[in-house]
Formats: structure tokens, C-alpha cells, sequence
């Protein structure tokens, strides 16, 4: 309890309403209408100040009769959690696993399980680059490594890592290496050798 003493209650009541992720570990509020405790960093809504206490772990809240907030996962040991990283990684799996097939947005994030607006700008937001982006990065990474180390010819690479074209094989290829897929092969052959 001794952070709790050296923090008021105001200071504590503020973290919890901005949602500041930097008292996350540091206290839990519990909202005595709900039943239920959150991290200061938790997006539930604002409760009523006069239903909320305030705990210096997650145990004290539990043995208060509080139940964890399925949305912030205060139980988890983690000092911030991040509920979707998970989704992130996911995809992530789904494209490294399945790069040679067609994939589309709709299947992929109905695979994980949210739209493929909210998995377009998360995938986004988190990574820099959109799935489809992502997706022909690894697609060019493999085909880079298929082109140096196997005898397959440049159309062969392109469809062995899901493209139904030569030609957006080519232009993924360039856009990606500044190189056309011969380029690449015979420029990487030379310093090889």
C-alpha cells in the first residue's frame, strides 16, 4: 500500500480517466457497480468517481470481491498489455505459413477475428505496412532466396511464391528491390562470386 500513501487520490483519479499507461503496474481502480477492476490505461468507460477504489496490485482487488476487466487484463503479470498484439502476431503467422497462396484481406481477417478495416489500419498502425504489404515483402524475401539458391527460372519463383503473374511478380520485385528479378539474380551471382 505504500505507493498508494504517496499518491493521491486525485493523481490516481486522473491517470484513470486519461487512460495514462504510465501508472499501469503502479495502482488498479475497481468500480464497485460493475464488480470490476482495470488498469489506469484501460478505454472502458468513465465510471462515477464516487464508485471507484483504488488498489496497489491485482490481488488486493481480487480479494476485495473484484473480478478482472476482460478488456485491460489487469491479471495478467505483463506491466502493460496489449490486447491486440495477439491479432498482429497472427497475421503475422497466417502470411509467413501461407504466402504462396492467394490471400485475401476478408479471409485473413476473418482468420483472426475483427474486420478488415480494423485489421488494415491496426496492421498499420502497428507495423508500418498494411497485410498486403507485408505480404509482398515476405513474398520477395523468399523469392529473393529461391532465386540465388534454387534453378528455378524468374516466372517459375514468381507463382512457387503466389503471384498469378509474371508481371506483378516483375513489378512487386522492382518496387521492392529496385531490381527486375533477372537484375537481382545475375548482380547477386557476380558478388557471390
Amino acid at each position: 500500500m505504500n505507493n498508494l500513501n504517496n499518491m493521491s487520490k486525485a493523481i490516481m483519479w486522473e491517470a484513470a480517466i486519461s487512460c495514462d499507461a504510465t501508472y499501469d503496474g503502479i495502482f488498479f481502480y475497481a468500480v464497485k457497480t460493475t464488480g470490476i477492476f482495470c488498469r489506469p490505461s484501460c478505454k472502458s468507460k468513465v465510471p462515477n468517481r464516487k464508485n471507484v477504489s483504488f488498489f496497489s496490485n491485482a490481488d488486493k482487488a481480487k480479494k476485495a470481491g473484484y473480478r478482472p476487466c476482460k478488456r485491460c487484463r489487469p491479471d495478467l503479470d505483463s506491466k502493460t498489455y496489449d490486447p491486440f498484439q495477439s491479432i498482429i502476431e497472427d497475421t503475422k503467422q497466417i502470411i509467413d505459413n501461407h504466402y504462396g497462396q492467394k490471400m485475401l484481406l476478408d479471409e485473413l481477417a476473418s482468420m483472426v477475428g475483427v474486420s478488415r478495416f480494423h485489421l488494415n489500419r491496426l496492421f498499420k498502425d502497428r507495423t508500418g505496412n498494411t497485410p498486403r504489404m507485408y505480404l509482398e515483402k515476405v513474398r520477395i524475401t523468399k523469392a529473393k532466396e529461391l532465386l540465388l539458391t534454387t534453378t528455378l527460372n524468374c516466372m517459375e519463383v514468381g507463382y512457387q511464391v503466389g503471384y498469378q503473374s509474371n508481371s506483378s511478380f516483375y513489378n512487386a520485385f522492382r518496387r521492392n528491390t529496385g531490381f527486375s528479378p533477372n537484375q537481382f539474380q545475375v548482380s547477386m551471382t557476380i558478388m557471390l562470386h
